[in-house]
């Protein structure tokens, strides 16, 4: 088969460091299936791999862990998959359903999490090996290049939505408007009608999207809405559009950081802040880590019931570098980024 490898973390171009090879097509482990990946999605989570930020217990790697596919092999102890189901894989690969956090319903958190794409091969290649439990029903309503952003932009915003901890008509902050943000809005809007919604971007592109799509006032990440805010999710990966969050929250407002790792570059923008503005009153700062199979079906439910739709970018697997480059830049992107690499 054919996968794009990663050999180890360096600069991101046109042309590397992704590399195209022809790996042997795996076979299922026992408990296990094997899909022919059609799509996979570009994640911010592969350009950390990609540039060193998060490092896999191993190299080379095959990242990627917004599958969708159809299961072509199966293994031995299988019983809920057969050949030619429509599936996807998202991030959370395994969890072991022993410790107090699995027993509490937060395998998101459990220390020994692994994940597609990081602690095993992912989606970047024609075929991919998964645990069958970590597998997930596509509903036919939403074909292979759309789903397979909801398996990670959209059920991370999902989650980080539910931690916000809004009621209809709290006011809503987005910083920054890329694959998983221009969701969140979309999810906002359905589920608190009453909820106006504000979007921090720093391009004008991104501004003028989020406002297509129905935030009530745009701006860029150091301007004030005329309003406070209840809730604040960032899903950039620097740390000044968290410091120029928080004056902005309500008494009590939280704020949800949605980024798997922040750069290093800005992290002197953290001296700027001021107990008495920034977190006087109660404000609160919370993290999200990872997603639960839960997170992955609701959300799959919510965006076959909603009509939920990602704005996608579809490209050719041998286009993958270029994806990155892209999203290193940040410029020129409008919702999510998906790779083709079977015909669905």
């Amino acid at each position: 088969m054919r996968a794009l490898v990663l050999r180890g973390p360096g600069d991101v171009s046109d042309r590397g460091p992704l590399e195209m090879v022809d790996l042997p097509v795996p076979e299922p482990e026992p408990d296990g299936v094997v899909i022919r990946v059609s799509a996979c999605g570009v994640c911010r989570t592969d350009l950390d791999l990609a540039q060193g930020r998060l490092v896999p217990p191993h190299f080379p790697l095959v990242p990627g862990h917004q599958i969708v596919g159809v299961v072509s092999a199966v293994g031995a102890r299988v019983r809920d998959r057969r050949e030619g189901d429509r599936v996807g894989a998202a991030w959370i690969r395994w969890a072991c359903g022993e410790c107090r956090w699995c027993r509490a319903g937060l395998e998101n958190l459990c220390p020994d999490f692994q994940a597609n794409g990081c602690d095993a091969n992912g989606g970047y290649a024609e075929y991919v090996a998964v645990p069958s439990a970590y597998t997930f029903p596509l509903p036919q309503a939403i074909d292979d290049l759309h789903a397979a952003p909801l398996l990670c932009a959209g059920a991370i915003g999902w989650r980080s939505l539910r931690l916000a901890n809004l009621r209809d008509g709290d006011p809503l902050g987005l910083a920054g408007f890329g694959a998983s943000a221009h969701l969140v809005l979309q999810m906002a809007r359905k589920r608190y009608a009453n909820s106006d919604i504000c979007v921090f971007a720093r391009s004008i592109e991104e501004r003028g999207f989020a406002k297509e799509l129905g935030a009530a006032w745009v701006g860029d990440t150091s301007d004030t809405p005329p309003f406070g805010l209840a809730a604040i999710i960032d899903t950039t990966p620097a740390w000044k559009p968290v410091v120029e969050a928080l004056p902005r929250l309500m008494p009590g407002g939280r704020l949800v950081i949605n980024a798997i790792r922040k750069s290093n570059a800005d992290r002197d923008e953290l001296t700027r802040i001021d107990y008495a503005t920034s977190l006087w009153m109660e404000r609160e700062i919370k993290s999200v880590a990872n997603v639960t199979r839960a997170d992955v079906h609701e959300l799959l439910e919510f965006a076959a019931t909603t009509h939920l739709e990602a704005t996608i970018d579809a490209r050719p697997l041998k286009e993958a570098n270029v994806a990155l480059h892209r999203l290193a830049e940040g410029k020129g992107l409008r919702g999510a980024t998906v790779l083709r690499v079977h015909d669905a």
